[in-house]
């Protein structure tokens, strides 16, 4: 399973890096290549490439706030959380967006 995902808090500080790291820490220790595009104060860092898209098997939004460039993700499987989920339970998201893929 190949996951790309988007973390994005109001603010665009604390929060939205907070998840992006807990998401990757998670995706390290259960096997799952994530990759994380953060989305705030200083805009988008980590772009998603069309490359990254394309090889994803699904979308996570960890996201309080509309995702910028939307449009990338059209015809993927996405899955939106708030954005402490992915801090307080990053590794339960995965488990069962893992289960929901059916892998």
């Amino acid at each position: 399973m190949n996951l790309v995902a988007i973390t994005a808090c109001p603010t665009g500080i604390a929060h939205t890096y907070m998840a992006a790291e807990r998401l990757e820490k998670a995706g390290r220790k259960m096997g799952l290549p994530i990759k994380v595009e953060t989305q705030g104060a200083m805009g988008i860092e980590n772009e998603l490439t069309a490359a990254d898209i394309a090889a994803a098997d699904a979308v996570v939004f960890a996201v309080g706030i509309p995702v910028l460039k939307l449009d990338r993700f059209t015809g993927k499987r996405t899955f939106e959380i708030p954005v402490q989920e992915a801090i307080k339970s990053a590794e339960a998201v995965l488990t069962r967006i893992k289960a929901e893929l059916g892998l």
